[in-house]
């Protein structure tokens, strides 16, 4: 049977991996990180590590890789991974998640073990520690990191079905606000727009039947004097005429486990004068970041473009321009300053502006897009300017 496109890129990033292993003679790595194993396995689940339940990778330099996951998690496991050997663990009784690790480690020689060092959980650092003391463990975190860097065809693909999903969630919250609504309302439009958006992309068949179009986390919604505060959760306040309302959909817009960032602000009926000029400088902040953007182009660069618009206009610059962006929210490198990284293509980034005014008034706005070989290309796409709602 033929293997998805997205199953089948899981296996020849694993085997990439494992080249580059052999390559620095690292005998072998544990991932824990939902986001590489589901880079490297094609797989994910709704039980986690939060649950006591970790799942687990380990890839060697040399022959098949092994999945660790909770008995009631193998059946989905088994059926959505390219990888043949899924060995279920059991809450209770002898084969608990260590013992099962155990056994597939086999017995301690004191031989490094690569980890993922800062996504390790306590649960498993701890059992390190107190079972294989011996056992140095050293990051792989930055070589896998590497690779994830330049996206592929077929993964940018997948971001612009995830970039039009969030588009159809931008135009519904725009279209929910109206003097009196609560914004939980706008919260409710947004996570049907995009769930709707996202089954058009599904069938209901083979490895596409385990990937569920539903929109979900905590809108990050906040109007008003509020507007300052970034990420605020939607809540029953209502809105009223002259309120700044700001979407962030950085923890909603996602598709196939790819993420984005995608922000705008609104305006209800009227705009102020000081919140339109806080707006207009985080326009015209991204737009000088945009600008910069092109192949060898180092990320800071990108970042001092923004904050020369910030300085300007007599702000400080408070965060970061960007991140890059893949199957897990925060990669490498990012537009901050310091990060020397040279911009390639295939790299996507989330591309911010943004100001605060004092304690209750903030101008926001922000985009996802790929680099390319003279550029880059919006993988979202909503109006770029200062948007105020009809009276």
């Amino acid at each position: 049977m033929t293997r998805p496109p997205l199953l089948a890129e899981a296996e020849e990033r694993t085997r990439r991996l494992q080249a580059a292993m052999r390559a620095r003679a690292i005998p072998q790595a544990l991932f824990t990180d939902e986001s590489s194993i589901a880079y490297l396995g094609g797989f994910w689940g709704y039980l986690g590590v939060e649950f006591g339940r970790p799942t687990l990778l380990l890839v060697p330099a040399e022959g098949e890789p092994a999945v660790v996951t909770p008995l009631m998690e193998s059946r989905m496991v088994e059926a959505m991974t390219w990888i043949a050997d899924v060995r279920p663990w059991e809450d209770s009784g002898p084969r608990g998640w260590a013992a099962v690790l155990a056994d597939l480690l086999g017995p301690e020689t004191g031989e490094v073990l690569w980890v993922e060092r800062g996504a390790l959980p306590a649960l498993v650092r701890g059992w390190f520690d107190e079972a294989r003391p011996a056992t140095p463990l050293k990051d792989v975190g930055p070589i896998l990191g590497g690779q994830r860097m330049i996206k592929s065809p077929l993964e940018i693909d997948v971001m612009r079905q995830a970039g039009r999903i969030a588009g159809a969630m931008m135009a519904a919250a725009h279209a929910s606000l109206q003097p009196g609504a609560p914004e939980y309302r706008s919260a409710l439009a947004v996570i049907e727009a995009g769930t709707e958006a996202a089954a058009g992309f599904l069938t209901a068949e083979g490895w596409e039947r385990f990937v569920s179009p539903l929109i979900h986390n905590l809108a990050i919604l906040q109007s008003g004097a509020d507007t300052a505060m970034v990420h605020r959760r939607a809540s029953v306040k209502p809105y009223e005429v002259g309120d700044p309302v700001y979407f962030c959909f950085c923890t909603m817009a996602q598709f196939k486990q790819y993420k984005l960032g995608f922000d705008r602000l609104f305006h209800i009926a009227r705009v102020s004068r000081e919140a339109e000029r806080a707006q207009q400088t985080a326009i015209d902040a991204q737009r000088a970041a945009l600008d910069a953007i092109r192949p060898g182009v180092a990320a800071e660069d990108v970042a001092a473009a923004a904050d020369a618009v910030y300085r300007a206009r007599g702000f400080e610059a408070g965060y970061r321009t960007g991140r890059s962006i893949g199957v897990a929210y925060l990669e490498a490198p990012e537009l901050k300053a310091g990060d020397r990284t040279a911009l390639a293509p295939g790299m996507t980034f989330a591309v911010d502006g943004g100001v605060s005014l004092g304690d209750d008034l903030g101008g926001r706005i922000g985009d996802s897009i790929v680099v390319t070989e003279d550029g880059f290309e919006f993988l979202t796409d909503y109006p770029r300017e200062i948007m105020v709602t009809p009276a």
